[in-house]
């Protein structure tokens, strides 16, 4: 079995590609030998793989050997068959021959004896004739024609011609076909004959003749073959198959076996190396031993994955045999060498990690097994940085090690070796384990800044110095200088060695793994990973005082600790960042690092430890700092709203909100600025003004209660924002509700998981109070009234608001009475309030305005106030039944009230409204004249219309009368009949019979009588309430009890104008007929009014007159006003026209005559001019019409 396998190795380091034999017949071979090797590899050939499907090769490797080579002639018998894959693939037989009897006679019997054992063979017949029409070029075709005839078959041609000295394209193609068919051939039979064999050998697997080398030997031998012949994947499942034999084989064994791994050397990884050991070195009777067997297997399978350029799965299926093959190690581990397992596992893990870097380029597989690979990187970065701590700790570097929470997981976590036998200390050692005990003494923990002092990690399981303890030297130093001495006997990696060597060495080599692991983490995606092993590089960047980096890398770690909630491991990383920040100055780092130590969890530090985080952040906070230094204390003060209702406020009234604050501090902070913003519940991104606190807040540990006053706001429902604030240079936020607090007080409404509630609800804008008018009814003009005011508070406290009065045009306020203040009748709310007065309450008005009292706040009030509108026109009455615009409008009665009130916590609400005040005369008189007698005297009807709500009392009326009138009867000008009081009843009215009588007059006297008017004058009293309307004036009222039985009159006088009858005319006018076929929109129309003397009454000649019309109604075309000539003697006629254009539809008033110069009652109208007339609309223009 050792000869095979000797002549198996050396066949496979002499082979390197597929054998052609090449036949010279003709002394060929040197003219040909560098054309045929030229096409050396085939750059394309297609062979069939073990499942009989064609498959493309590239570059297939190939070699010409004459059949006179000794590698040909030496090789072994042919019934050894075990090795025919070193056999060649195909025959080449070269001939050349000028002379058809020659190719006869000689050449083809001797081609029939060289081909009669050959099955895979192929004729070129080499041309040497120089032009195709030399004689010898035509023989040579002739020569070869018979050559084609002789060896070809129809299912086959074996021939094809090569010209030496032409360029025959076509040949190379027919070359390569044919020798490719040939090797093809060849192929599928030997394949077929390997499986042939191992099925056999299988068939007798249980039987005690079968043995693992003879198996070994023939399914290696095919995988070889496949692996010759390109077909990587083929040979590798063959490799994959031969290794569960193998192991099926290991764990079927009765009897154990040598393991192996214990000569020089064999600590030192060889997975990667296929060709560390002869085969011959390793077999046991008929296997192998386990440690080198399997480490060549794998380097077997690696070399095919890298053939395939698929470094991704050598590292994926390396790690996988590292880990396993370390198993299978720790089993063996008390007849291995000292820490062999270690040793082996950690250049394993190197070699792996070079040679998949060798041949990995980026991109050239998909992105999540990009990601996956560098994974696998990281993970053999790791495993062997723990496998070097492990081996720096056994030769006394373990207190180098930063004892941080991967190191000590890594190291006490996992098991530690055990050997059968602990090293001994060397008999010359001494000096160095003295050396050893003084440095363990040496070494004391370090405290770390803020003086905190924590007990380090572990990284040795307590189980160690036990085991060691059976050995027979039981101090430390001695255990640390045995191991050394051993591990440098044993190891044989020079790398590792010297990485061991020293403390220098060991930091570097520790410091290259970690940043190896670290990137290859962050390739992978696998961030928190990297962080982690970031946080170990800059443990080493800080012992090194390398401050800047060390800073930078441990930003990362805990930016992921305290995203994470890592808080243990926060608090181990994170005074080591301070520490790094101080010292380089990196003040608002420094701030930032104080702030995040003092939100950790306070069972973290002790007491002292937080109060000193709390001093250093104070003292830098009020150092000199470039800028303030923003920073989220949301975990330091934590804030809540009230736990009552929210506090509800009116659009544009001003608050106080009360802010529960929880403050974390060790102690007592003072905060130089506190502010909080409300966010609307409606829209998150619309935030009011920030709520500011006045003054320096001092901030107790634990709870606090602040108000904080609120400006007005939008209406809307708002929840607490964002608190912010300044502690000297330091700008902190928060935007955490509390969580913490007393256990049995508001735990509620401290809960951070509870949903945000609504702390202020401001209400829409809406009428918060209503002021109006008491009474609506008129009020008596030029007399001093109450007027009420009345205020309803609509769910509004109107609490110290303030009332400005202001009067408008024919309006003043009697300034000598006070306002009287009583509580409304219709009020209905807090009526049985005992703070309501239930007398009538007095206020002055000072400046304009008045204060409402406390007692009026919340009920509906009314305010009289004294009031005078003036009036200086003298009312004028009119004639009864008879339509005259002379009587006055309502409007000439209208005066305005200008209330402002002004109300609210601060006076911010203001509400403008003018009130609108109705004054009226108590009458309206208006006249006719009932009867007249055959002596001129006339019977004049006063008709006395009550205008206001309250009862009247006419104690008296007499008349003034104007020139032309005399009193009749006893000539003082009071009614016919006396019966006064005449009591007069609201919205009623009365009569007064007068007898009058015409005077004579003049006609000098008759522009006199234009102007005067008869005066009636009424004495009266009043009987009303102020609540309905009118009332006895302010100042009439009795003052006194003396005075109770005196009874105010007041006078009211109005002018009547009395016209004399017409008994005298002086003037006719007569309004002519219109045309008869009717006025229309737009058409001229002509109106005429004819004027005839009937008395000489004035000397002149000419006649004044004014046509008047509305605007809207008529155009005049010609003059509307002038003189007239009319002869002053009687009879005299003129006729007065004007045109107008008529621009209304419908019936409108037509122009009138007037002559200003002469009275009416000397004029008489016959016949009268109409009231109405009627216009039609405009006829159709055809320019508007549109054809059909």
């Amino acid at each position: 079995m050792a000869h095979l396998l000797a002549q198996f190795q050396s066949i496979k380091i002499s082979c390197d590609g597929l054998v052609i034999a090449v036949k010279d017949v003709s002394d060929l071979w040197p003219l040909v030998k560098e054309k045929f090797e030229e096409r050396l590899p085939f750059k394309r050939a297609i062979l069939n793989n073990k499942n009989r499907y064609p498959v493309t090769v590239d570059n297939l490797q190939a070699e010409f050997l004459l059949t006179t080579d000794s590698r040909i002639k030496s090789r072994v018998p042919q019934d050894q068959l075990f090795f025919c894959f070193q056999e060649p693939y195909a025959t080449v037989v070269l001939v050349a021959c000028e002379d058809l009897d020659e190719f006869k006679t000689v050449l083809k019997p001797r081609l029939k004896l060289i081909l009669q054992n050959e099955e895979e063979w192929f004729i070129v017949f080499v041309s040497k004739a120089k032009s195709e029409k030399d004689s010898a070029s035509k023989m040579e075709k002739k020569v070869y024609a018979r050559l084609e005839v002789d060896f070809n078959s129809r299912r086959r041609e074996r021939c094809c011609k090569y010209d030496l000295h032409g360029t025959v394209v076509t040949f190379w193609d027919d070359f390569e076909l044919k020798i490719m068919e040939c090797i093809r051939n060849t192929f599928d039979r030997r394949v077929q004959f390997y499986e042939d064999e191992i099925r056999k050998l299988n068939e007798q697997r249980l039987t005690p003749v079968w043995t693992f080398c003879n198996f070994f030997i023939l399914k290696e031998s095919l995988a070889f073959m496949l692996e010759m012949a390109n077909l990587h994947e083929d040979s590798l499942r063959e490799y994959d198959d031969l290794e569960l034999c193998y192991m099926d084989t290991v764990k079927n064994e009765d009897k154990k076996r040598e393991f192996g791994g214990t000569e020089h050397g064999d600590d030192q990884s060889a997975i990667l190396s296929r060709n560390n050991k002869q085969l011959t070195q390793i077999v046991l009777e008929t296997s192998f031993r386990e440690f080198e067997f399997q480490q060549y297997l794998f380097a077997c399978q690696a070399k095919l994955l890298f053939d395939l350029n698929r470094p991704f799965d050598v590292a994926s299926r390396g790690f996988s045999f590292i880990a396993s093959f370390s198993e299978a190690l720790g089993r063996q581990e008390s007849n291995l060498p000292f820490c062999t397992r270690e040793v082996w596992v950690l250049t394993s893990c190197l070699s792996l990690i070079n040679a998949t870097a060798d041949h990995y380029r980026d991109g050239q597989i998909a992105p999540d097994l990009e990601r996956e690979y560098y994974r696998i990187r990281a993970e053999l970065y790791s495993q062997s940085r723990v496998k070097l701590m492990r081996l720096a700790y056994l030769i006394g570097f373990g207190s180098t090690i930063e004892r941080t929470p991967l190191n000590s997981a890594s190291l006490s976590m996992l098991p530690w070796p055990k050997p059968a036998v602990w090293p001994s200390v060397p008999s010359d050692a001494s000096s160095e384990v003295l050396d050893k005990e003084k440095t363990i003494l040496q070494v004391t923990p370090r405290i770390k800044h803020f003086g905190i002092q924590s007990k380090p990690l572990s990284l040795e399981p307590s189980s160690l110095l036990s085991d060691a303890s059976s050995v027979d030297t039981t101090r430390l130093a001695e255990l640390f200088v045995a191991a050394e001495h051993a591990l440098r006997a044993n190891i044989s990696d020079p790398d590792l060695r010297k990485s061991l060597s020293s403390l220098e060495e060991f930091e570097k080599k520790y410091l290259d793994l970690s940043k190896g692991a670290a990137d290859n983490y962050y390739h992978a995606w696998w961030k928190r990973h990297g962080v982690v092993f970031d946080g170990e590089i800059a443990s080493v960047y800080f012992k090194h005082k390398n401050y800047e980096q060390a800073a930078s890398s441990y930003e990362k770690v805990c930016a992921l600790y305290s995203g994470d909630g890592w808080q243990d491991l926060l608090a181990d990383v994170l005074p080591n960042l301070a520490e790094c920040q101080k010292i380089l100055n990196d003040k608002p780092g420094y701030l930032s690092s104080c702030v995040r130590l003092l939100s950790l969890d306070k069972n973290l530090f002790a007491v002292k430890e937080r109060q000193a985080f709390q001093s250093e952040l104070v003292q830098l906070a009020h150092s000199d700092m470039a800028d303030p230094v923003p920073l989220d204390v949301s975990s330091l003060i934590t804030y809540s709203g009230n736990s009552g209702p929210p506090v509800e406020l009116c659009d544009g009234d001003p608050g106080t909100l009360t802010v529960t604050l929880w403050s974390e501090f060790p102690d007592d902070i003072s905060l130089e600025s506190l502010s909080l913003t409300l966010t609307a519940t409606n829209n998150a991104d619309e935030r009011v003004k920030a709520i500011k606190s006045s003054g320096v807040t001092m901030l107790k540990t634990g709870w606090n209660t602040i108000d904080l006053s609120l400006p007005p706001q939008k209406p809307g429902s708002y929840e607490l924002g964002v608190l912010t604030g300044q502690i000297g240079h330091l700008r902190f936020r928060s935007h955490g509700f509390s969580r913490g607090g007393p256990a049995n007080r508001h735990a509620d409404d401290m809960s951070f998981d509870k949903p945000a509630k609504p702390v202020l609800k401001v209400f829409k804008p809406r009428s918060l109070v209503d002021l109006y008018a008491a009474v609506s009814s008129e009020l008596l003009m030029n007399k001093p009234q109450w007027v009420g005011i009345v205020i309803r508070p609509l769910n509004y406290s109107l609490k110290g608001a303030r009332l400005h009065i202001d009067v408008g045009p024919g309006l003043k306020i009697e300034e000598s009475r006070a306002i009287e203040i009583e509580k409304y009748a219709d009020n209905d709310n807090n009526s049985s309030s005992s703070n309501i007065p239930s007398e009538i309450s007095q206020i002055n008005l000072t400046n304009g305005s008045i204060e409402l009292p406390d007692w009026a706040s919340n009920i509906t009030s009314i305010f009289w106030t004294p009031v005078c509108a003036i009036s200086d026109g003298l009312p004028r009455g009119t004639s009864a039944g008879v339509i005259s615009t002379q009587r006055p409008s309502i409007a000439n009665g209208l005066r305005t009230l200008a209330l402002k009130l002004e109300f609210g916590v601060s006076h911010n609400q203001i509400m403008k409204r003018t009130i609108p005040v109705h004054f009226t005369d108590p009458f309206h008189v208006s006249t006719r004249v009932t009867d007249q007698g055959s002596d001129g005297s006339l019977f004049l009807q006063v008709i006395l219309q009550s205008q206001v709500k309250a009862s009247l009392t006419i104690h008296d009326v007499w008349l003034d009368l104007q020139d032309g009138f005399s009193h009749a009867g006893r000539g003082d000008g009071r009614p016919t009949s006396g019966m006064f009081p005449l009591i007069v009843p609201p919205a009623s009215n009365s009569g007064v019979l007068f007898g009058i009588s015409l005077g004579t007059t003049t006609a000098e006297d008759e522009g006199k009588a234009e102007h005067r008017d008869t005066i009636i004058n009424i004495k009266y009293e009043i009987c009303g309430d102020r609540n309905h309307g009118s009332h006895t004036p302010i100042s009439l009222k009795p003052e006194g009890p003396e005075n109770a039985d005196v009874t105010p009159f007041l006078t009211f006088r109005s002018g009547l104008v009395l016209q004399r009858p017409v008994q005298e005319p002086l003037l006719a006018v007569a309004f002519l007929p219109l045309p008869s076929n009717g006025l229309t929109v737009g058409q001229l129309v002509t109106f005429r009014w004819r004027l005839e003397r009937l008395t000489s009454f004035d000397l002149k000649d000419e006649l004044l007159y004014e046509v008047n019309a509305n605007s809207r109604n008529w155009m005049f075309a010609g003059r509307k006003r002038g003189h007239a000539p009319l002869s002053s003697k009687q009879g005299a006629r003129i006729e007065i026209s004007i045109m107008c254009v008529p621009l209304a539809a419908g019936h409108v008033r037509p122009p009138q005559l007037h002559l200003p110069n002469v009275n009416k009652a000397h004029i008489c109208c016959n016949p009268a001019g109409p009231h109405l007339v009627r216009v039609l609309p405009p006829p159709l223009s055809s320019s508007f019409c549109i054809p059909a």
